[in-house]
């Protein structure tokens, strides 16, 4: 039987929900209310990051940025165009087009309304459309999450600060987003942008999972549970470090795409070798893969079952790293580029779920 939290013996047992997995002799299994309004919401923000984080990749992998030069309108229509002749070019502001054009590597006095015709693009056009479309959820999301924080701050203080948080570090990622590309993609600004997406995951995360009376638990015990317990956390230790250098690695990226084109991805793997970064970026993933091939057999070994969040570590850092052999050995393919990237957001928001509602008691 599972461990009730201190004062949940009271509770109706229609109103929580038992584990539905197998609880042995090293690691118990608390049982947690069933997911509340506020609680909901907090998923619903995570979910619109990993959303934007995932079209962004798609931005970057297609070589989308220019796709709508003007903001906030698009070609300067609410609506994009799907033709070019749907564009009146004479209400065009040259001047921003060009200075956008710079930003991304281009000549900008090879930017003319005759350019502008020849390269219009309407998927690129409604990629970025769609980019900044997913992005209005999450500063929603962000700002109702903070709000709702407010009306249940006397219940958990610690929610309501990290909802806070959450919207203020949307609002300075947002402002960063931008001076990134106004910097042209300087290096050290798109590690940075990465790194703080990385703790809003964890931000939001942590109110998703804390966001109900009774958080759901996985209470290790023994020996062999420390090991694990602790094996956890450097495992989720190594996938942020291997995510900042993977945000240095894309920096690299860009710079080839501004270089070399994008006609010459399947040529980029060698220039890339040239790198340090790069290198230990290929060889650090290693130590994740052997760290979660670990942590999964001794979780085995000392409950005896795997839990849902176990089974999905194995299945993103296997996929991740069938990925990284392809973008490697094969090139650098915009449809891998995208996926590693999504698979590497959701296995940080995972892995922190799982460092959360993983605890160890002595036996």
């Amino acid at each position: 039987m599972g461990l009730l939290s201190e004062g949940q013996a009271d509770l109706d047992p229609e109103a929580c929900s038992p584990p539905d997995f197998p609880v042995f002799q090293q690691v118990h299994y608390e049982i947690c209310i069933n997911m509340e309004r506020f609680q909901k919401l907090a998923i619903a923000a995570l979910i619109s990051v990993l959303l934007l984080l995932f079209v962004g990749a798609i931005v970057r992998a297609t070589g989308s940025g220019l796709g709508c030069p003007d903001w906030p309108t698009c070609w300067g229509k609410l609506v994009p165009p799907t033709k070019v002749d749907q564009i009146d070019f004479d209400k065009i502001n040259l001047e921003k087009f060009r200075k956008k054009a710079e930003r991304f590597g281009r000549d900008p006095a090879e930017v003319t309304q005759d350019s502008l015709r020849a390269e219009f693009n309407p998927l690129h056009t409604w990629v970025e459309y769609i980019n900044r479309l997913c992005a209005m959820p999450v500063g929603l999301l962000s700002m109702a999450l903070m709000a709702a924080s407010f009306l249940r701050r006397k219940r958990s203080g610690i929610v309501c600060l990290m909802s806070i948080s959450a919207f203020l570090l949307v609002l300075i990622n947002a402002e960063l987003g931008r001076r990134v590309v106004l910097s042209g993609l300087k290096p050290g600004m798109i590690t940075l942008h990465v790194g703080l997406a990385i703790i809003l995951l964890c931000v939001l995360v942590y109110v998703s999972w804390k966001g109900c009376a009774y958080p759901v638990r996985r209470v290790l015990t023994g020996v062999k549970g420390k090991v694990v317990w602790i094996l956890g956390i450097v495992v989720f230790a190594l996938t942020v470090a291997e995510g900042v250098l993977g945000a240095q690695v894309r920096e690299l990226t860009d710079e080839l795409a501004k270089n070399a084109g994008s006609d010459e991805r399947a040529l980029w793997t060698r220039e890339l070798e040239k790198s340090g970064v790069y290198l230990v970026h290929r060889s650090f993933s290693w130590l994740i893969v052997v760290g979660t091939a670990a942590l999964l057999i001794l979780l085995r070994k000392t409950s005896g079952g795997i839990w849902w969040p176990d089974k999905m570590i194995g299945f993103l850092v296997g996929s991740l790293l069938v990925m990284g052999v392809l973008l490697a050995h094969v090139g650098v393919l915009p449809v891998v580029q995208v996926l590693h990237v999504g698979a590497a957001a959701l296995l940080v928001s995972v892995l922190f779920f799982w460092v959360l509602a993983t605890r160890f008691r002595d036996a």
